[in-house]
C-alpha cells in the first residue's frame, strides 16, 4: 500500500504506543484521526504535532467499552477525513488482578474494550477500507502467547485478539489486510520500575532496550507488505525465546 495521501484511524491514539503511531503514519504522508476516550489534552497535542507534518490529523472522542460508540467513530473519522483506509486497533486496558478477585464487571470491562471494540470498529470499518484496499493493524502483547496469571483477563481478551486477526484477513480477503502487532516492552507502563514479578530484570536477547519506534517501524512495515495478511509480528527482544 502507499501510504502518502491515505487517511488512518488510530483508536487510543492520544499518547504511548498510539502517539507513536499516529506520527509514524503522519510522517508517512498519511491523514489522521486521533481517537481518545478521556485524554482530551494528549490527542489535541498529538494532533497538533501530526498536523504539524503538513497532513490533516483531528482528535475524536469516543468511550469505546459501549458498544454503540463504534459505529459512530468509524462514521466520523471517515467524514473528517474524506475517506479511511487503515485502522489501527491500539486502546487498550492493562489491568491487573488475582484471578480469584476478578468479578464478572472486571471481565466484562475489559474484554469490552481489548477484543469487542477492535471487532466492532473492524465491523464498521470494513466498506470504507475495501472500497480502497485497505488495512487493519491490531496491537496486542506478549501476554496473547504467554500465561500471565496476574493479568488472566487481559492475557485472554488479547489472545482472542490474535484469533481475531486471522479469522478477519481471511474473512475479509483479498480486498482488506489484517495484521497485528505484539510489542515486549517498549514503553513500560507508568510506575513500572523495571522489574517484573519475580522481582528480575525483563529479559532479552538483543544488545539494546526496545523503543516506541520499533512498534511504528513494524506498523508501516505490515501496511506497506501487500503479500502479509493474518500475521502476528513478534517486537520482544526475543522474549520469549528464553
Amino acid at each position: 500500500m502507499e501510504l502518502a495521501g491515505r487517511a488512518a484511524l488510530v483508536t487510543g491514539g492520544a499518547h504511548r504506543l498510539g502517539r507513536a503511531f499516529v506520527l509514524a503514519l503522519a510522517e508517512a504522508g498519511m491523514d489522521v484521526a486521533v481517537h481518545y476516550n478521556a485524554s482530551h489534552e494528549g490527542a489535541q497535542s498529538t494532533a497538533a504535532d501530526a498536523n504539524e507534518l503538513g497532513i490533516r490529523a483531528i482528535p475524536i472522542q469516543a468511550d469505546l467499552s459501549q458498544a454503540g460508540a463504534c459505529d459512530p467513530l468509524i462514521e466520523e473519522a471517515t467524514a473528517a477525513l474524506g475517506g479511511l483506509d487503515v485502522l489501527v486497533n491500539s486502546a487498550s486496558l492493562f489491568e491487573s488482578a488475582p484471578v480469584e478477585e476478578i468479578s464478572a464487571a472486571d471481565w466484562d470491562r475489559v474484554m469490552a474494550l481489548n477484543l469487542r471494540a477492535p471487532f466492532l470498529l473492524s465491523q464498521a470499518a470494513a466498506p470504507y477500507l475495501r472500497a480502497g484496499g485497505g488495512a487493519i493493524v491490531n496491537i496486542v502483547d506478549l501476554s496473547a502467547f504467554q500465561a500471565w496469571p496476574a493479568f488472566t483477563h487481559h492475557a485472554v481478551a488479547k489472545a482472542g485478539l490474535v484469533h481475531l486477526t486471522r479469522v478477519l484477513a481471511r474473512a475479509l480477503a483479498p480486498a482488506i489486510r489484517v495484521n497485528a502487532i505484539a510489542p515486549g516492552t517498549v514503553l513500560p507502563p507508568p510506575g513500572w520500575d523495571g522489574t517484573d514479578n519475580a522481582g528480575g530484570r525483563e529479559r532479552r536477547v538483543t544488545a539494546r532496550d526496545g523503543q516506541p519506534q520499533d512498534a511504528a517501524d513494524a506498523l508501516l512495515y505490515l501496511l506497506r507488505a501487500d503479500f502479509t495478511t493474518g500475521q502476528t509480528l513478534v517486537l520482544d527482544g526475543g522474549r520469549m525465546l528464553l
